[in-house]
């Protein structure tokens, strides 16, 4: 059985991942697990002394101490709430099969472990520590997509249903792994699937359109091929906005984080402009 794992806190998108995770999970079949994180700076206890000044009394020492602690167990419990609540809204949307994990440490090393038998990552476009102004996204969105082997669903703020899908597709291994992924999974099946190339319109790009069109035939799924000139940011943007598409399926970070601070990243660019989901493959 599939297995799905849904990222949330205590933000406005965790109810969007929970819808996005009870659609994936019907369509798959699949169990979800719902994890909160909880890193070092949300209260779990750390040693302060190296904190203290000459002179400092024991007592002050003793207080800090205590303060954190009192932190840490407000943040399991705030952490225990979130998932309780995630839990069953998830079992509302008629899935049974739902765990909850509550993790501290590193958000990147306790998803490693988490994610090893399961197929698809599910998290926010923005976490609770951003505001919603356009350009600001999750500070762990891009730590989390980098980071990991799976699928990875970066949900919009509300869920709508999705009937209509978009592979950006330009040949590269990523492209290639994502109508693979698509040909052999049932999330698809039944949606309306495009194959948009974002460029000139040449007999080897239709060749490879086609190649990748054959790959989903054999999964059962009728692509249709679409070659439109343009930048694709722009087009892929505009695609979206103009509702042609519910879901948008790309390759992801095919850059170091250096190189992307030097030239920016397209995949940033796409996150930040589209109003849509996107399901992004490294």
């Amino acid at each position: 059985m599939s297995e799905l794992i849904a990222l949330v806190d205590g933000s406005t998108y965790s109810a969007s991942v929970c819808d996005h995770a009870g659609w994936a999970a019907q369509r798959l079949r699949a169990t979800v697990t719902v994890a909160h994180i909880l890193g070092h700076r949300q209260g779990v206890k750390s040693d302060l002394s190296g904190n203290i000044g000459l002179g400092a009394r024991t007592a002050i020492l003793e207080e800090l101490v205590e303060l954190d602690q009192a932190k840490a167990k407000l943040a399991q419990k705030r952490g225990r709430a979130i998932l309780e609540d995630a839990k069953a809204r998830i079992e509302a949307l008629g899935i049974e099969q739902v765990e909850t994990r509550l993790r501290n440490g590193d958000l990147i090393e306790t998803l490693q472990d988490l994610e090893a038998s399961a197929d698809m990552v599910l998290i926010g476009k923005r976490g609770e520590a951003a505001d919603f102004a356009k350009l600001h996204l999750g500070s762990n969105l891009e730590r989390v997509v980098r980071a990991t082997d799976k699928p990875a669903l970066v949900c919009a703020r509300v869920f709508k249903p999705i009937a209509s899908v978009t592979v950006a597709f330009d040949g590269t291994p990523a492209a290639l792994r994502a109508v693979d992924f698509m040909a052999r999974s049932p999330l698809f099946a039944g949606l309306a699937v495009t194959l948009l190339t974002v460029g000139a319109d040449t007999p080897d790009t239709r060749r490879k359109l086609e190649g990748a069109a054959a790959i989903l035939k054999a999964g059962g799924i009728d692509a249709v091929i679409d070659i439109r000139p343009g930048e694709p940011i722009e087009v892929l943007s505009q695609k979206a906005a103009d509702g042609e598409t519910d879901l948008l399926v790309i390759g992801a970070y095919r850059h170091t984080r250096i190189r992307s601070l030097i030239i920016g990243s397209t995949t940033t660019e796409m996150i930040r402009s589209c109003q849509i989901p996107l399901l992004l493959f490294r």
